[in-house]
């Protein structure tokens, strides 16, 4: 089977957070060789582009967005039809809203979507605490929230049955509403621990994968606890440990059904003894070189 090329593509944009250092994170990583370190894992990856906001767009969050959504739904868009994977680098997980339109846009037939997060990210305006963009995004994916943001790449979305959430532990009641009424499954922190999280996720590929033309991961960093990743956001106790979620990713290792990949929310600001920026290319040769992290776990 002819793994495809990586095509690594950089969101550096964090005005849909509090904190808007994540921004910082894509830049961050290229300084610290993640592409040197993809391609010694045995992969065909390259640096395709780096998004970020004009200073026009920059001054309100929600242009901010839009941009960076518009920006990056054509660049993932691009990329399927060149018949290459996204690795999509933020940033805050605002981004979300334009690497999945653009991959939905460009592929053929429905598009599946595990949401590895602490949080369900999907608000709306009108069900918004902080009116904070990056707990809009699942929502806006599902086409639910802000026209202009619905609205990029055409419209494209996500029906909720091919739309699962791993690793939930912090929400709000409006966006659970939500996605309750929409039907799309849950996976709590708790029943990970009494479940395992392997056997979540194997649930979460079958939905994903059943009925679609592919699916797609996205992994806010905050879904790993502090204790293992505390160079996040908006850290929430209780998370994932890291050697499990990378065990979990291994097992779906050159699925070729897999489309892209997202790993957001790092901030290199809040980062101690560089455990957190080690786990983004950790979790990216997990799903894409089992090799590289059969040799991690023996580390």
């Amino acid at each position: 089977m002819r793994r495809p090329r990586i095509e690594i593509i950089g969101a550096a944009s964090g005005h849909g957070a509090p904190d808007p250092r994540c921004g910082d994170a894509p830049a961050a990583l290229q300084a610290a060789g993640l592409l040197p370190r993809l391609r010694a894992a045995g992969l065909d990856a390259v640096w395709r582009a780096t998004v970020k906001p004009t200073t026009a767009n920059a001054r309100t969050p929600l242009t901010a967005v839009m941009q960076m959504g518009r920006d990056l739904a054509r660049h993932t868009a691009a990329s399927i039809a060149r018949d290459c994977m996204p690795l999509v680098l933020g940033g805050d997980h605002s981004c979300a809203i334009g690497t999945w339109k653009g991959v939905a846009q460009a592929t053929t037939g429905p598009l599946g979507l595990i949401w590895i997060d602490a949080h369900m990210d999907a608000h709306t305006n009108e069900t918004t605490e902080s009116g904070r963009l990056h707990g809009m995004p699942l929502a806006c994916l599902l086409g639910h929230g802000d026209p202009e943001l619905v609205g990029i790449a055409n419209g494209a979305r996500l029906e909720p049955q091919n739309v699962c959430l791993v690793g939930i532990r912090s929400y709000e009641a409006g966006e659970a509403a939500l996605l309750e009424r929409l039907g799309v499954r849950i996976f709590t922190m708790r029943e990970i621990r009494q479940r395992g999280l392997a056997a979540v996720m194997a649930d979460a590929r079958e939905i994903a994968s059943t009925g679609t033309a592919g699916y797609g991961i996205s992994v806010d960093l905050d879904a790993i606890d502090p204790h293992d990743a505390p160079g996040v956001g908006s850290p929430v106790k209780g998370g994932l440990k890291a050697t499990d979620l990378l065990g979990a990713l291994a097992e779906l290792a050159n699925d070729p059904t897999l489309r892209a990949l997202e790993i957001v929310e790092y901030n290199p600001y809040l980062d101690c003894g560089a455990q957190t920026i080690a786990l983004v290319p950790a979790i990216a040769e997990a799903l894409l070189s089992p090799q590289r992290m059969l040799e991690f776990a023996l580390r």
